[in-house]
């Protein structure tokens, strides 16, 4: 059998592969995946299992459920003041991920740019190849809270420039963009006819009085932006497989029959445990960001009392960079070398683009106990170098 050479090219991240190689220890403290420990609220496990015990488990239109729909259009304009209609500029997708997905293949040609803040999360790069497309990657680095400047996006844009990604809260940093920034990128993006992808999957996680800032907030911007977002992380419903898309009608419009070809649609009961949860009141991710900040706060005061180590306090996600410079080891060796040592798994920072060698990423999603004990046993590890 032959296999293409598109899918050769694709290799499995490092994150995974951690987490993989992470399955072979009995004791291990897993700091890979962003998978909320947090169980999806009751009230909304209610509604996906009413919805499969009334039969309710056939296919959907590939748009997605109209009502879903009309409750994301309202919800958006609760939060933005901007009206999308439901019919015509919101898409129903099988999660974030193939959101993102459909946005590139209605939206770049083979040999055109897209623009990636590095660090980056890694699907975004091997998205864009898959469609073979050309990912160009623009660094920000810890002492500008990796955030990136419109100067190095100017700078990075060509004729073939079609799509700039921007993720905010951030992952893997926690960084979370101002509004300055963001106008500035989007006066470029408006200037150049470029579309930004604006992932905000995160926005729900937020730490220390940061506000997000919406690239709707920016004027001109939904002509030229494509929104990104899930109920994975808001409600811990990762396992759900349920995102949505807003954008021009332009491009919404095609995505239907993108998606008749590739996934059909969204899981009809996870469809309707979104209308439920959407509609709702958000006391429970609420309580959820509460105890991610005090995870937050745990491991941050814990890493910042190891010498060599450093980390400063992400405003936003449930994830941390972890400085490593100073242990004189590149990323992977430092990952792969904790976990054979003190079982221990922690992503390399070398997974989210050349800028962030020198870090490691960990995702606080687990109980604060566990959180100390994986702490203590990287204190061993890095005091045995």
């Amino acid at each position: 059998m032959r296999i293409s050479d598109m899918a050769n090219r694709i290799q499995p991240s490092l994150t995974r592969k951690l987490f993989d190689m992470a399955k072979q220890y009995d004791d291990v403290i897993d700091f890979t995946l962003g998978d909320p420990d947090y169980e999806t609220p009751d009230y909304i496990k209610k509604a996906g299992c009413e919805a499969i015990l009334g039969g309710k488990t056939k296919y959907s239109a590939n748009a997605g459920l109209q009502e879903l729909r009309n409750v994301i259009s309202d919800r958006i304009k609760k939060e933005t003041n901007i009206v999308y209609n439901p019919e015509k500029e919101i898409q129903i997708t099988v999660g974030a991920m193939e959101g993102i997905y459909l946005s590139l293949c209605c939206l770049i040609n083979p040999g055109e740019e897209v623009i990636i803040p590095t660090p980056y999360w890694v699907n975004y790069k091997h998205m864009t190849e898959i469609l073979n497309g050309v990912p160009v990657f623009v660094a920000a680095d810890e002492e500008h809270d990796f955030i990136v400047t419109a100067d190095a996006v100017r700078a990075a844009i060509t004729d073939k420039t079609r799509v700039i990604i921007i993720n905010s809260p951030n992952n893997p940093t926690g960084t979370v963009y101002d509004y300055k920034t963001l106008l500035e990128i989007s006066q470029i993006a408006i200037e150049k006819d470029i579309t930004i992808i604006f992932d905000e999957c995160y926005k729900s996680i937020l730490y220390d009085g940061a506000k997000f800032v919406s690239i709707l907030d920016c004027p001109g911007m939904k002509e030229y932006a494509v929104i990104v977002n899930s109920c994975s992380k808001r409600y811990s419903m990762t396992g759900w497989r349920l995102g949505y898309l807003a954008g021009p009608e332009e491009l919404i419009t095609n995505l239907p029959k993108l998606q008749e070809n590739i996934a059909a649609c969204a899981p009809l009961p996870s469809q309707y445990a979104a209308i439920t949860a959407l509609s709702g009141d958000d006391k429970a991710s609420d309580d959820m960001r509460n105890g991610y900040e005090l995870r937050r706060n745990v491991l941050v005061e814990g890493i910042n009392s190891i010498d060599k180590l450093s980390c400063k306090y992400p405003k936003g996600t449930f994830y941390a960079m972890v400085n490593i410079q100073k242990t004189g080891l590149k990323s992977e060796e430092f990952a792969y070398e904790l976990l054979q040592s003190v079982q221990v798994a922690v992503v390399p920072g070398i997974t989210y683009g050349e800028a962030s060698e020198g870090y490691v990423r960990i995702a606080y999603t687990m109980h604060e106990d566990k959180i100390k004990e994986g702490l203590q046993r990287i204190k061993q590890f890095v005091d045995s170098l």
